[in-house]
């Protein structure tokens, strides 16, 4: 092989999270894989970093959309910020040498956790200087998750109350964040550990799920954010909502058992899945420089390190978000 072969072929790889099987971390492994090129309306970014999610986890293991893509080998990921390197044809509003961010192709495979990736040009914004590559990294599938739920399917207005089970998560402290950004009056739940936290990041109340049932300690709330997933918990949810109120269960959708119940008491509950979103990207990034959202990164760990990140992120005890580095 010539030395001008050798640089084609290194030209056409990239470095990607690949595995065979589903299973635990250490299923993950980096392997040497084609690189992508954009089609038309597409945009070639070279990903700075990228976040690591509950979905990328159970999926991972054969849960979350497994049953959507079907049996591995695939690369899995959605949180991206980089650098685009390149456009298809047609793009418009995008350069090579932007610094965007975005969650690209969701819920179809998108493979962020590479070196490049491609997708739509709109699936991506560019990054403002009052976020971080990381915190970049970290915001889009998290951050949209929580706009769609406060902004677009709750409609929440000032002075509303809003729950926000494990308030301190991924999801759980940008809804915290967007919630307040709209007047509402926000409760979160989260191990004594993390409540200060949550004041700092505006919560005007904070029960540590771990001290006794939540529902003994609030009501007449307008809205809940279910982050847990658990078909007892949306019942247990269901009590503290005002007739009317709206339950949003995120992670599982809704338990049969809690639709029956909604229905019997006057009230509502929804499940939902996020969706690729510029108008939600960009209204994130107006809340980020105006001082009213941050964006919350517990953990940076470079890609060859990716199972110890799943590692921290199947625990589920992480503050905010963990996100995988590419220099």
């Amino acid at each position: 092989m010539t030395d001008e072969t050798k640089q084609t072929k290194q030209t056409n790889e990239m470095t990607a999270v690949t595995q065979d099987a589903f299973g635990a971390p250490g299923v993950l492994r980096t392997a040497r894989v084609a690189r992508p090129e954009p089609g038309p309306a597409e945009v070639l970014v070279r990903v700075r970093a990228a976040g690591i999610n509950p979905v990328d986890v159970k999926t991972s293991r054969g849960e979350g959309l497994a049953w959507y893509y079907g049996e591995p080998p695939y690369t899995l990921g959605w949180d991206v910020a980089g650098t685009v390197e390149a456009v298809g044809f047609g793009v418009t509003t995008l350069r090579p040498g932007d610094e965007v961010l975005g969650m690209p192709r969701f819920p179809a495979l998108a493979g962020g956790f590479a070196e490049y990736v491609t997708a739509p040009s709109r699936h991506f914004v560019r990054r403002p200087e009052a976020l971080t590559v990381a915190e970049a990294a970290g915001l889009p599938l998290a951050g949209l998750t929580a706009w769609q739920i406060i902004v677009d399917t709750a409609r929440v207005t000032e002075g509303q109350r809003v729950l926000v089970h494990a308030a301190a998560g991924g999801v759980g402290h940008l809804a915290v964040q967007i919630a307040k950004a709209r007047g509402a009056y926000v409760v979160g739940t989260a191990s004594a550990g993390k409540h200060g936290f949550l004041r700092e990041i505006g919560a005007d109340r904070v029960l540590d799920y771990t001290a006794g049932p939540f529902e003994r300690e609030v009501g007449d709330i307008d809205v809940v954010v279910d982050n847990i997933g658990d078909p007892e918990h949306q019942l247990r949810s269901l009590a503290v909502l005002r007739e009317g109120g709206l339950l949003v269960a995120v992670p599982s959708g809704v338990d049969p058992a809690a639709a029956a119940e909604a229905a019997r008491t006057g009230k509502r509950i929804t499940d939902v899945l996020v969706e690729p979103d510029q108008i939600g990207l960009l209204g994130l990034l107006d809340l980020a420089e105006r001082g009213l959202l941050r964006v919350e990164v517990s953990a940076e760990l470079p890609l060859d390190r990716v199972g110890e990140a799943f590692e921290l992120v199947g625990s589920g005890r992480t503050r905010g978000k963990v996100v995988l580095t590419l220099g």
